[in-house]
């Protein structure tokens, strides 16, 4: 005898079925909620907390008191739906290893990957506009009304906050993105803090029913920021690449429940600050809160004698605007670069000089001139993460054969309903 064993029928069916036990039981194993599943919840609603939800409250807070309602109730469904018809989208690829790009142009062709592409990019840089004047004002509200000194000029002030962000990035971008995502967990629980801190502050609101008409544009023209608000769309594709490497077959089911544990954290956490915020100041400190161009914790600031809010607020908010300044950086700068290099004959580190000069002068000059932030949120980046998070994934639903099966759900018909409108309103108030 050579020692070699040989398999009987008995002996194969015998490993069979062990096989399918252990796969049975493995797959069992994975189906519960771990600690793999709570650490992407985590990084999930890490990545939508940013300096948006700082601009939310002003937003919501001058249209009254029913339109608050009225987006406390669409909140939940607007974001977990979008989010996981996108994340279905990006598992709808045959090739496993496919990122959201590479799904786009596998089920609409070269040229759409193209376009989505730049429509990537354009939904990634008007943030970047946005958190430069962001921070511009941050820093000088809290020079002139926490240090007592004079406004410096601004194209002095704006020059050195973005050229010292872009310089953080240059010197050591994974390392600076590393340190202000561990931030995000502390930032999370002042957050959540101050929305308690102002409960004893809060005043009955003006619950008189608003006029038909003036109600139904407030809260038409208010989806693009709430879409901009609870948005971790960037996130969602390589969410998905490590779920279908984790879980295989139940890539699916596992991405869904962390999408719905995500959205339901998201909307607690940020609805309890909005209406923290919203019933702490009245309808005209709200609209002076635009005027002046600052987040609501600024604002906050300016008008309290409380020392702990006057320290804390502008921190919080320097530290919000500066981490999501960051991670957008490295966004559009990597998209800008990709997007370039397929266009033309340039090499990657060319291109990507080019594109840091770009942007650092189109930041400049937006943090000069000092446009209205939430004006820039409704008719910029809202709309356009529209198109990539409600519009694209549900049209896909009609063209994908392997997403047929979500076709005239109510869900699907709702995401794509609210995309239309948040675009709608773009294209209203450009009109207007």
């Amino acid at each position: 005898m050579d020692g070699t064993h040989m398999t009987t029928p008995l002996d194969a069916t015998h490993s069979n079925a062990s096989t399918h036990t252990h796969s049975s039981a493995n797959s069992s194993a994975k189906s519960k909620w771990n600690l793999h599943d709570t650490q992407w919840t985590l990084s999930l609603f890490g990545t939508a907390v940013g300096a948006g939800i700082l601009f939310l409250p002003i937003n919501i807070g001058i249209g009254g008191f029913w339109p608050l309602i009225i987006m406390a109730c669409l909140a939940f469904p607007m974001t977990f739906l979008a989010h996981r018809g996108l994340a279905r989208f990006v598992l709808s690829s045959k090739n496993k290893h496919a990122d959201f790009t590479d799904v786009v142009e596998e089920h609409f062709g070269v040229n759409a990957g193209r376009l989505i592409s730049l429509l990537y990019f354009l939904s990634i840089f008007p943030i970047l506009l946005i958190y430069g004047v962001g921070l511009t004002n941050t820093v000088d509200s809290f020079m002139v009304n926490q240090l007592g000194m004079e406004s410096p000029p601004r194209v002095v002030l704006s020059g050195i906050l973005v050229a010292g962000m872009i310089s953080l990035m240059m010197g050591g971008e994974r390392l600076m993105l590393r340190a202000f995502s561990i931030l995000v967990y502390p930032l999370v629980g002042i957050l959540f803090f101050l929305s308690l801190y102002l409960i004893p502050s809060w005043q009955m609101p003006d619950i008189s029913l608003p006029e038909v008409g003036s109600f139904g544009k407030t809260l038409w023209l208010s989806i693009p920021i709430i879409v901009f608000s609870f948005s971790h769309a960037a996130a969602i594709s390589s969410f998905v690449h490590v779920q279908r490497e984790h879980y295989d077959d139940l890539a699916t089911r596992k991405s869904e429940a962390i999408l719905k544990r995500t959205s339901l954290l998201l909307i607690v956490f940020v609805l309890l600050f909005v209406f923290s915020c919203v019933l702490s100041l009245t309808g005209e400190q709200m609209a002076q809160a635009k005027a002046d161009n600052v987040s609501v914790l600024s604002y906050l600031a300016n008008i309290t004698h409380n020392s702990f809010i006057a320290t804390l607020g502008p921190l919080v908010a320097f530290i919000a605007i500066t981490s999501s300044f960051l991670g957008h950086f490295l966004g559009a700068r990597e998209s800008f670069t990709g997007l370039v290099t397929k266009q033309t004959q340039l090499g990657a580190k060319t291109v990507d000089k080019i594109g840091v000069v770009i942007m650092f002068f189109a930041i400049w000059f937006c943090a000069v001139k000092n446009p209205s932030i939430l004006d820039m949120m409704d008719q910029l980046s809202g709309p356009i993460i529209a198109m990539i998070l409600f519009i694209m994934p549900m049209i896909a639903v009609y063209k994908v054969p392997a997403l047929h099966k979500y076709r005239n759900r109510l869900s699907t018909l709702f995401v794509l309903a609210v995309g239309a409108l948040a675009v709608f309103a773009l294209i209203y108030s450009m009109i207007k």
